[in-house]
């Protein structure tokens, strides 16, 4: 007869074994080891007892009728020191087992009668594993909480901004044996509004703000901003973010913490997060940032400059893949800029769409070449693929809080009027008035510009487009305006048929 396999064995539990014959102590241990648990074993109560005061043992499966100590005994002398360990209890025969009032008082989780057959056995050992997995958990959060609370008087303290975080990052790390963690927040100091962010790393991540920014790949942006956006944790593959909102469940930040999580150690994380997010907007609120202002205004600058600088490699490095749009977003910044001032935008609106001109594809950086570069109809899958990049390049931006003001006009500019637009069907004056002036740059650049699918349109069919665009794919006002600066700038129209134009 074919032996069945042994199961690996579970070093997570460890078994103590006590009888006074040792037939039993073989069969239990050979039940044992064949269902993965391994155990060891002892004939003399008084040896397993000294054993117990030496190491640690999750489960004791023990005789009732020993010599020289009966079980009930053991287990009395046990309950002095250990409340947690499980305890199964053998007996002979079920008229022999000690009375209810006794397995009560003692705290003997379960008792088994001894037979032949050991089916019952395993099934109350499986059940005690489960137990004993269950208070593990219990114990994991109870212990977890308390350091949470007893973080609570550190992170309050009244102390700069920066010793906050840093804090926070220290406090955090040993609840999931994690050695790598950041923050990223806004300054909520000015008003509550700044666009401004502050970083703070440690392990990995306690590098500078330029090293910091190369350490972000497009999937990381883009991963911290959905978390912002919609308030939710993000699970990669080597980190959880978490998001960081006040008491009004607006994004203040995130938190970033390396490595898989148990999910009893997401949920402390997540609550730490929810902790560490009140204190930051305490220490902003009452105008406790006690770093120079010079310092800070310092970090925000370089984290500015480097973050626009991964920004703008993200840019090139979608233009650079096709040939055929190569310059398109600098010709979108360029058109959009124009008709923001034919509408008679100024300063914040105008650099706001020059931005977002320059970085409204940004989100094409994930998207296969294949489906970017494809001459033939895009089939539906590859089309709805390519939708998405609106709300990529919006996560990415979202980021940090200095571009919350442009983020709208990325998400946006695939939008319509008639509602038909994508991502969030939005329609009329729902759109953002910048993103509609986005929608036409694009698409003016779009159809003046070859492509895969076709060659580019005459300056006059292009007109001819937006004309009949205007009320249902673009804002029929600015299709106006746009059209009448055209016609009366001659350096614009040279500027769209030079093969050149920004190319």
């Amino acid at each position: 007869m074919r032996k069945r396999p042994y199961a690996p064995i579970n070093n997570e539990i460890s078994i103590m074994v006590i009888d006074d014959e040792q037939g039993i102590i073989d069969s239990v241990s050979a039940l044992l080891q064949r269902n993965g648990y391994a155990s060891k074993g002892f004939i003399n109560p008084m040896d397993g007892l000294e054993e117990l005061s030496q190491s640690h043992y999750d489960l004791l499966i023990l005789d009732y009728f020993m010599e020289p100590l009966h079980g009930d005994a053991v287990v009395e002398m046990i309950r002095k020191t250990n409340k947690e360990l499980y305890i199964l209890l053998l007996t002979g025969h079920k008229d022999l087992a000690p009375p209810l009032s006794t397995i009560k008082a003692l705290d003997i989780q379960a008792y088994c009668e001894k037979s032949d057959r050991l089916d019952q056995l395993l099934l109350l050992v499986e059940s005690g594993i489960k137990s004993i997995g269950q208070m593990r958990t219990i114990q994991k959060f109870r212990d977890g909480l308390n350091s949470i609370l007893g973080a609570v008087p550190k992170i309050y303290q009244l102390q700069p901004i920066g010793n906050i975080l840093e804090e926070i990052l220290r406090q955090i790390l040993p609840l999931v044996n994690s050695k790598d963690a950041f923050i990223l927040i806004d300054d909520l100091a000015e008003s509550g509004n700044a666009n401004k962010s502050i970083f703070r790393g440690i392990g990995a991540y306690h590098v500078p703000i330029n090293r910091f920014t190369e350490m972000l790949d497009p999937i990381m942006m883009e991963n911290i901003g959905f978390a912002r956006t919609n308030g939710k944790r993000v699970e990669m593959e080597n980190g959880t973010i978490f998001p960081l909102e006040n008491e009004y469940l607006n994004s203040i930040g995130v938190l970033y913490v390396e490595g898989q999580h148990s999910t009893e150690g997401t949920q402390l994380l997540a609550l730490y997060a929810n902790q560490a997010a009140s204190s930051i907007n305490n220490a902003f609120l009452h105008s406790l940032v006690n770093i120079k202002n010079d310092e800070l205004n310092q970090t925000y600058a370089q984290l500015k400059t480097r973050y626009m600088d991964t920004i703008e490699v993200l840019r090139l490095a979608v233009d650079a893949k096709d040939v055929y749009t190569r310059g398109h977003s600098d010709r979108v910044a360029y058109y959009a800029t124009k008709l923001g001032r034919a509408l008679s935008l100024t300063g914040t609106d105008l650099e706001n769409l020059r931005i977002a001109g320059y970085f409204h594809d940004i989100g094409k950086i994930g998207t296969s070449d294949d489906i970017l570069l494809k001459s033939d109809t895009l089939e539906h899958g590859e089309y709805e693929e390519i939708k998405k990049h609106p709300l990529k390049g919006a996560h990415i931006l979202s980021a940090v809080s200095m571009f919350q003001d442009v983020v709208p006009l990325v998400r946006q500019h695939h939008e319509r009027i008639d509602g038909e637009g994508y991502p969030d069907g939005l329609k009329g004056d729902q759109i953002n008035y910048l993103a509609r002036i986005i929608s036409i740059a694009d698409a003016f650049d779009a159809m003046t510009s070859d492509r895969h699918y076709r060659s580019q349109l005459s300056l006059q069919a292009a007109i001819r487009q937006l004309e009949q665009g205007a009320g249902t794919q673009f804002d029929a006002e600015m299709v106006r305006v746009f059209l009448k600066m055209l016609q009366a700038d001659e350096d614009l129209k040279k500027n769209v048929t030079a093969p050149d134009f920004l190319r």
